[in-house]
Order: C-alpha cells, then structure tokens, then sequence
C-alpha cells in the first residue's frame, strides 16, 4: 500500500504528498522544484520552502481537491475506504482535479496527452445514462475506464471534454474542458437558476465561467467551460493552476462557511491584496461579486465558491461560478454566508451594515452604496434579454420567469434602500 503520492504540475515533478508514521498526510516540494527559475507554490498557504509542511497546513489544501459531503461519502463507499481518508481518496481519484495539478502514486507518471487519439463522444442515450449513474457513482469512480476524476463541491458534477458541440469522457491523457452539473433533483429549476444567474452576471459585466443549458431526453444539466484551462498554439489544451480561497487560507471545506468559523470578507479581500498582480482591480472585481451575490440571493457564496487563477504571467481573481439565487428555495437557508457588518439577510441589511462592510474591507463607504445600487439597476436592465437567450424549453420558461421576478423584487428593494 503506497504511502507517498507525486505531485505534478504540466509535467513537472513539483513535490510529494506523504503519510508519516502516525497515518498523518505531509506535503513537501521536491528540490528540483525549488531551483527551477520560474518555480510556483501550489497554493498561498503552502510557500515555497524546503521543510515539509505538517498536517495542519496541508490538508486544507489537499483536501479541498476533494468532492464534499454526500458525494465524498458515496465514493469513498464506492472504492471501499473511509471518506475520512483523503489520502486513500486522493490516491484513487486525484489524476484531473481542479487546476493544473496531478496525483499520482510514486511508481507512475502521467499520461502523455495524446492530442492524435481519437474521442469517444457520448450518445443521447451514453448521456442520460451517464446522469442517471452519477448519484450512484460520483465522478464514475471504481469504474473499469481507469478514470481518475475529482472535483470539489457538494453537487453532482463531472469533468468532460467538450470538441465541436460534442462531449466525451476524458482520456488518453487529454485535460477535460468543460464540467457537466445535472440539475439538483431536490431544487427544481435549479439549472435554470444558475444559467440564469451566470449569464445575468455575464451581462453586466462581471468575468464570469462561460455556461450552456442543455437537455437530452427529460434530463436537463448545465455545460460550464473550464476557466482553468487554456488553449496552446497548436491546439493543445493545457491546465492552468487554481486554488479556492478555503485552500488558499488554510481552511477545509468543513470551515467553508464563516458560520463554522471559515473565512469572513476582510479575510478574503486581505488575501486577493496579498496574493494577485494587480491587487486593486481584483478587490474591486470581487467586490462586485460580493454585491452581485447580494442583488440575486445567492445565500451560499462561501469561501469555496471563490477562487484565484494562476495564469503563467499573473495570479487574477478566477472567473466567478456556481452563481444561484438560493433564496427562491424556503428550505435552504436565508442568511447570507458572510455576513455583511450585522447584515445577515438583505431583509435585515441597513446601510450602516454596508457601512460597516466597506470599512471591514478597506473601501469608502459612499463607493461601495453606489456600486451595490449599480449593479442592482444593471440586473433590473439586463433579465429579461438574458432570459430570452437562454432558449427554455416552452415547459420551463415559467420557471425561468419565476426567478427572474424574484431577483427583480429583490433589486427593487436594493435600489429602495441603497439608491
């Protein structure tokens, strides 16, 4: 049973992920790693040193790789080990994760990619085959297909190839390009929510993950093009680094909400000054996100739905995803992950809790009233064009209205208030 998994990065060997004595993960880069000119920590909580790295520090990293709650538990069923053993899981599943990094066990090397290799694209009916056994089989691990998948997050997901409107299963060695999400069975009209909300976002001018709404047969999912790849001259897709910002100021997906004592906003915009090329763009880019979040009800924009991309000459806040007015569903949770000042729903924000917020993030207060009253006016400008393009089927544009109306209301109460 092997107690040492290599990391690498396009190609390169940059370190290993080890377990000590007492059963404890380590991480420690490779000194070949630490020479090279243009060498790069994996993440901001894991710099650049020759020393190993401890339990503490790295498992928020690792960690956060991982798939959560239900879908790491039915996977770690799946493969026969504990959800508890991230190593093991790791081990199992860590070839194509989220960024530019790949697991692998120290007596194997990656896949060359094989751009030549021909894909085997997915039927009608390969489709709906494959989203009827995901529930069962999350990332189609303990699969025959020697796919090792893995992406962070509670939803069902799966990372696909997507080439001339087609899509495929990864193979050969060949990145995945884009992340398929069947729609929440528990939520209805959630993947008209989210490619709603996406392409709202989109509209008014925030940087957001490309996303199509798709349906095959009676089932409907989104198709999100990956940010965290590239495209290379002769075509070639290449996987650029990425890590959430749980990973990236040592907290795991357990602490994600601040709630749970995982990062609060001062927290988060400390760290995009810190950490990205151009600090004063990015904090404004996410204060835009923050506000935008507030404009949709989108109640669940944790730690783990904001991330940083590492581009070969620049380290950005990542395009934004998993964008959803949570607050359309009574069951789920009104409050808002992070609060702002003693604002925790927008029914209960006053202007002295934005205040308070702008002060928390080192921003003028009047600035922030404004900004938060723009993108509100945008929203309102924007839905219905952005409802139109989505092209619903005729049986689910009520849905798509329903969702635009609440965030009209929610906008009218903004600009009420804030305006």
């Amino acid at each position: 049973m092997t107690r040492r998994l290599i990391v690498w990065w396009d190609g390169a060997r940059v370190g290993q992920l080890t377990l000590n004595e007492y059963g404890e993960p380590e991480f420690c880069y490779d000194e070949g790693w630490l020479v090279t000119p243009d060498a790069r920590p994996i993440s901001a909580s894991l710099p650049l040193q020759s020393a190993p790295f401890h339990r503490r520090a790295t498992l928020p990293f690792f960690e956060g790789l991982l798939p959560e709650a239900s879908q790491r538990t039915a996977i770690a069923r799946t493969l026969g080990v504990s959800e508890r053993n991230e190593f093991r899981l790791l081990e199992q599943i860590g070839g194509e994760v989220a960024g530019a990094l790949e697991l692998w066990p120290e007596d194997v090397e990656p896949a060359a990619m094989d751009a030549n290799a021909p894909l085997r694209f997915l039927s009608d009916a390969d489709l709906i085959a494959l989203i009827d056994l995901l529930p069962s089989r999350p990332m189609l691990a303990g699969g025959e297909s020697g796919l090792r998948l893995s992406l962070a997050g509670a939803q069902l997901k799966l990372p696909v190839i997507c080439k001339y409107g087609q899509i495929a299963l990864p193979a050969h060695g060949e990145p995945s390009t884009h992340i398929l999400k069947p729609e929440i069975a528990r939520f209805d009209g959630a993947a008209e929510n989210e490619a709603f909300c996406m392409r709202l976002a989109g509209a008014i001018g925030l940087d957001v993950a490309p996303v199509d709404y798709r349906s095959v047969g009676d089932k409907r999912f989104l198709l999100i093009e990956r940010y965290d790849r590239s495209t290379s001259v002769d075509g070639r897709t290449i996987r650029l680094h990425q890590e959430d910002f749980c990973q990236a100021l040592g907290f795991t997906s357990a602490q994600k909400y601040a709630s749970d004592g995982g990062p609060v906003f001062r927290e988060c915009f400390a760290l995009v000054r810190r950490a990205t090329t151009r600090p004063a763009t990015e904090a404004l880019k996410l204060l835009d996100a923050a506000l935008f979040n507030v404009t949709i009800g989108n109640a669940d924009a944790h730690a783990k739905n904001f991330s940083l991309l590492y581009r070969p000459d620049r380290v950005e806040l990542a395009p934004l995803y998993d964008l959803l007015s949570t607050v359309v569903y009574p069951e789920l949770s009104q409050r808002f992950a992070m609060k702002m000042g003693a604002g925790r729903t927008l029914e209960e924000l006053e202007p002295s809790d934005l205040d308070k917020f702008a002060k928390a993030i080192e921003m003028s207060a009047p600035f922030v009233r404004r900004r938060l009253a723009e993108i509100a006016r945008r929203a309102i400008d924007k839905g219905e064009v952005v409802l139109g393009n989505l092209n619903l089927p005729p049986d689910r544009q009520a849905i798509g209205e329903a969702i635009r109306n609440g965030i009209s209301g929610r906008t009218a109460l903004i600009l009420s208030r804030f305006g």
